[in-house]
């Protein structure tokens, strides 16, 4: 019975998401404010729902749930809609928030679609530690934080290249100026560098304690310090050397796509970190 209503209540859910996306990408096309003040509150109404889904998920299985990919990517989600109700509110950037909710609707449909691993559960259930949690938990909050900032970057782009075409009208005004633009996505990456690093620590800690061998060589181990000496690169490149524009939202652009080749791929192939981040 909780099952079931819990698929109706993800159902539910999706359908309104997908309105709600609908309707942003309305007011992009025609600056639809009408369309736009129903998008937000129906995002705010889904939030409500995915936090009911969460405690009610928290509360039967009597833990966070961010042990399995499943449970991860739909934390995932809720923290990318979080993310973008607040940016929507303190900084009223349209187009972050629409693209913020692709990504987050991508995720979330994923999550309500995927069929769910028993054992894979079970096999969470037995190495479950407050350390083990802690470590998932920031991984996936860094995670978020660098999707976000990937959002600033490729509207960069887009501006910069409507700019350089001197296309000028209501878009260009909307998506905002360069500056501003690039200066949230290297926030965010300062945010999303030092919760991976981490997170990296407190799962390195916690795999030497409760596991009897390390696989150092783990593509998911080697992935993501990869990713973490990527992002520290970019943040190099903007502090130590003082880079800026195109060249740096393309950098992020790219190094955000490492990101989903290790959070989705090496998840996969990995020989024992097949629960989450």
């Amino acid at each position: 019975m909780f099952e079931l209503s819990m698929t109706r209540l993800h159902e539910v859910m999706i359908i309104l998401y997908a309105i709600s996306v609908l309707l942003y990408f309305m007011d992009y096309l025609q600056k639809d404010q009408k369309a736009n003040r129903v998008a937000f509150w129906l995002l705010s109404i889904v939030w409500v729902l995915q936090t009911i889904f969460l405690f009610l998920y928290m509360f039967r299985t009597g833990r966070f749930p961010v042990l399995t990919l499943f449970e991860g990517i739909y934390f995932y989600a809720w923290v990318l809609l979080t993310i973008s109700l607040v940016l929507n509110r303190l900084m009223q950037i349209d187009f972050t928030v629409f693209f913020v909710n692709v990504i987050g609707f991508t995720f979330m449909a994923i999550h309500t679609f995927a069929p769910v691993q028993a054992s894979t559960e079970a096999a969470a259930e037995r190495l479950m530690s407050e350390l083990l949690l802690v470590h998932i938990t920031m991984a996936i909050v860094s995670y978020a934080a660098f999707s976000v900032s990937v959002v600033f970057s490729i509207l960069y782009l887009l501006q910069y290249r409507l700019l350089k075409q001197k296309k000028w009208g209501q878009k260009i005004q909307r998506i905002t100026d360069l500056a501003k633009l690039e200066k949230g996505s290297v926030i965010l990456n300062s945010i999303g560098f030092p919760m991976l690093l981490l997170s990296l620590i407190l799962g390195v800690q916690w795999a030497v304690v409760s596991l009897p061998t390390v696989l150092w060589y783990d593509i998911k181990i080697s992935g993501s310090f990869l990713l973490l000496a990527i992002y520290g690169v970019f943040l190099y490149r903007r502090f130590g050397k003082g880079q800026s524009g195109k060249s740096l939202a393309l950098f992020n652009a790219a190094a955000f796509g490492c990101l989903l080749i290790n959070f989705l791929l090496g998840s996969r192939l990995s020989s024992f970190h097949f629960w989450s981040v």
